[in-house]
């Protein structure tokens, strides 16, 4: 596979993107209110992400990426976050799968697919979650069981799908012979039946939808991965991908929280008194400011940590998205306080971040689930090791 490109070109072709993605999410401040309204992603904006280059551009010159780096990655899907949800998704969901395949994939799936995928060809989605499983992706039951035919046939229920209401390939999570596998199923084959979700919590304008996979069959050349590789390996490195770009896409909600609470409360009057003059106004400020710097210096760590290659700073990466989640939460929730009746209303920016960042909470695992996971990590790093407890005991082996 190729690699990336030198750290200088990298630097350029970053910084350019970047910037693309900033005019473009400024230019969709005002119309974000009404796709969330409307509950879809206009296809015009899609289509503008793709020209743009913003679609997958951490993919190999010879996939269609321009092979920046964590830290541009980061950047845009701040940038996007900070202003529509949806429009971030579709940058995560789309990178997930394009991890997956550039890193996992066989040569004839990489070429067939990476190029459709950073030009916009193609939507992608990542079909995992299952109603008995949730984020315990482990005890997933859709079945990818082999033909006699050369192809294989699917089987499962699937929920809760970004994108999944439109998206042109499937990267289905499942199991073969009880074995975790990955295969990548188009959305057109007879068998798949779509569910779109109406009026959820948050992410409305992306397209989520259940989907129902009735002995579809593709052919066995679409398994990503060997059996048993499915999970750690195909959906380790998706879910990787996304935990990253939604940990920076929190850092994008909370700072335009941050600003839009600020903004109000400099200009703001209460008969004589700015509203910002008031204490408990000003802590709340306060308070979300430091919030959204400390999740963009974590996210910053995660980034530099990813930079050697995919699949490297797991764990910060992890601590960056629970930090970042949390910011946007209270963020948002203290830029709607300080709105008062402006942060309810259906146009405001930090409503909507209000109820996304709840959902930015619970998705691929609830921040519970994710401190756990931090608590594992952290006790296996100051476990001593068994001769050293020994000693300090006192005790002979």
């Amino acid at each position: 596979m190729p690699t990336r490109s030198d750290e200088a070109t990298d630097g350029a072709a970053g910084t350019e993107l970047v910037s693309a993605a900033q005019e473009l999410a400024h230019e969709s401040r005002t119309a974000a209110a009404g796709w969330d309204r409307d509950g879809a992603l206009p296809g015009h904006v899609r289509k503008q992400l793709a020209a743009a280059g913003l679609l997958a551009p951490d993919l190999p010159p010879a996939y269609g990426g321009t092979g920046i780096g964590p830290p541009a990655v980061g950047e845009i899907a701040a940038a996007l976050g900070g202003v529509c949800s949806a429009l971030r998704g579709l940058f995560t969901v789309q990178g997930m799968v394009a991890a997956a395949l550039a890193r996992w994939g066989t040569p004839e799936q990489r070429a067939t697919w990476l190029p459709q995928l950073a030009a916009g060809e193609l939507t992608a989605a990542f079909a995992a979650t299952e109603a008995d499983a949730g984020s315990a992706l482990g005890s997933v039951e859709t079945r990818i069981e082999p033909a006699d035919d050369g192809l294989v046939t699917v089987d499962g229920r699937k929920r809760w799908v970004t994108f999944g209401a439109d998206a042109g390939l499937l990267l289905v999570l499942g199991t073969t012979g009880g074995r975790p596998s990955a295969v990548l199923v188009e959305s057109d084959r007879p068998g798949i039946t779509r569910e779109e979700v109406h009026g959820q919590l948050g992410m409305r304008a992306a397209h989520i939808a259940h989907l129902t996979l009735d002995g579809v069959r593709v052919p066995r050349s679409h398994l990503v991965a060997p059996a048993g590789a499915g999970l750690s390996h195909v959906a380790g490195t998706a879910l990787d991908h996304g935990r990253f770009t939604v940990a920076w896409g929190c850092v994008g909600m909370a700072e335009a929280c941050v600003e839009d609470a600020a903004t109000h409360a400099a200009r703001r009057r209460q008969g004589e008194v700015v509203l910002g003059d008031h204490q408990l106004v000003r802590s709340l400020l306060a308070t979300s400011a430091v919030a959204a710097a400390g999740a963009r210096e974590l996210a910053r760590s995660a980034a530099a940590a990813r930079a050697p290659g995919p699949g490297r700073g797991v764990s910060q990466t992890l601590v960056a998205k629970y930090a970042a989640a949390a910011a946007a939460a209270s963020a948002s929730r203290d830029a709607v306080q300080v709105l008062g009746s402006a942060g309810i209303d259906p146009d405001s920016r930090a409503g909507r971040h209000f109820r996304d960042a709840k959902v930015m909470e619970i998705i691929e695992g609830a921040q519970q689930v994710s401190e756990l996971h931090i608590a594992e990590r952290l006790l296996r790093r100051f476990t001593a090791p068994a001769a050293d407890t020994a000693r300090v005991t006192g005790q002979s082996s």
